[in-house]
C-alpha cells in the first residue's frame, strides 16, 4: 500500500520561545520570510503526500489562517501588479489540509493518537516541525522508499554527540540490511550517555504501520509523565520489524533559540533577495568584534 498520509504535531506550548509564543504559534515563527511549519508541508509535498493532517491545540489558529486564501490579500497583490508575491501567497492554499485538535497536552504519542480515524488502515508519515531537513531526495521520501521494499515501519535516526544522547530517543542498531538501514534491537527514551546503546538519535521523521494506534491506545505515560511515541514504537517493534535509516543530510534543529538563530542565519545566506548584504554585514561585524577584543587585551 501506497504512503499517502502525513501527520504534522502541531499542539506543543512552545515555551522555549517565550514571550513570543505566549499569543503566537511557535510553528509559525519565521526563518527568514517562511513560517517554520511551511517547510514541513512543502517537504511533504515534495515527497508525494497527498493529505495532511495537522494536530493543533490552543492558540493555533495562525496555522489554518496561513494555509487559508486570503482573498483582500491576493486581490491587492493581482490589481498591483505584485505577480511575484501573489505567486508566494497562492503556493501556501493549494494544500489538502486537515485539522484537529489535541485538546490536553499529553505527549507527542497522545498528539499522534489523534490521527487515527484520518489515517485509518494505512501506513502514514509523522513529521515534527522542530528539524528542518535539506538532502537532495526529501528525507520522507527516503522513509516511503524504504517502506515500498520492507512493507515496516522505519524511522530516521541520526549521529549525535554521546554527551547529547539525554536529549534525543536513541536506537540499539542491529543488522545493517542495506546501507544505512538497520534492523533495531530496541529503542531507548532519553538514556544518560553511560547507559545509552549507540549514538544513533530518533529525529523528527517517522514511518509508521496503522498498528501503531493499537499500541499507542494503551501506551502507560513514560518520561516526563507524557505518552511517548518511542516507547510506543519500542512495544510495537516486539510484534512486526521496524527499521532504523541514518540520514546523511542536513538537519537544522530549530526547537530552541541557538538552533533557530544559526538556521536563520544560514537560509539568509542562500536567500536571493537579501543574501550578499547578509554576508557582507556578518563579515563586518567580525572584524568589529575581532577589534575589540584586541582592544580588550
Amino acid at each position: 500500500m501506497r504512503v499517502k498520509k502525513a501527520v504534522i504535531p502541531a499542539a506543543g506550548l512552545g515555551t522555549r520561545f517565550l514571550p513570543a509564543t505566549k499569543a503566537m504559534a511557535k510553528e509559525m515563527l519565521p526563518i527568514v520570510d517562511k513560517p517554520t511549519i511551511q517547510f514541513i508541508v512543502e517537504e511533504a509535498l515534495k515527497s508525494g503526500i497527498e493529505d495532511i493532517l495537522i494536530v493543533t491545540g490552543k492558540a493555533k489558529r495562525p496555522i489554518e489562517d496561513h494555509f487559508d486564501s486570503n482573498i483582500e490579500l491576493e486581490m491587492n497583490l493581482q490589481e498591483k501588479g505584485k505577480t511575484d508575491l501573489l505567486k508566494l501567497v497562492e503556493e501556501t492554499t493549494d494544500v489538502n489540509l486537515h485539522f484537529i485538535r489535541q485538546s490536553h497536552p499529553k505527549g507527542l504519542g497522545h498528539a499522534v493518537l489523534q490521527a487515527r480515524a484520518f489515517v485509518g488502515n494505512e501506513p502514514f508519515v509523522v513529521m515534527l516541525g522542530d528539524d528542518l531537513m535539506e538532502d537532495r531526495v526529501p528525507l520522507t521520501k527516503q522513509l516511503m522508499n524504504d517502506y515500498e521494499q520492507t512493507h515496516a515501519s522505519t524511522i530516521a535516526v541520526m549521529r549525535v554527540p554521546e554527551k547529547e544522547t539525554s536529549k534525543y530517543g536513541i536506537i540499539n542498531p542491529g543488522e545493517e540490511v542495506s546501507k544505512g538501514l538497520f534492523n533495531v534491537k530496541n529503542f531507548v527514551e532519553k538514556p544518560k550517555p553511560e547507559e545509552a546503546p549507540s549514538n544513533l538519535a530518533i529525529i523528527g521523521r517517522y514511518l509508521l504501520t496503522p498498528e501503531i494506534f493499537d499500541v499507542l491506545a494503551t501506551q502507560k505515560p513514560g518520561a516526563g509523565n507524557e505518552i511517548q511515541l518511542t516507547d510506543a514504537i519500542d512495544t510495537l517493534n516486539k510484534t512486526q520489524r521496524v527499521f532504523a535509516q541514518e540520514f546523511s543530510g542536513k538537519r537544522y534543529d530549530v526547537g530552541d533559540k541557538f538552533g533557530f538563530m544559526t538556521t536563520s542565519i544560514e537560509y539568509g545566506l542562500k536567500h536571493p533577495e537579501i543574501k550578499d548584504k547578509l554576508h557582507d554585514y556578518i563579515i563586518a561585524l567580525g572584524k568589529e568584534l575581532s577589534g575589540q577584543n584586541k582592544t580588550k587585551k
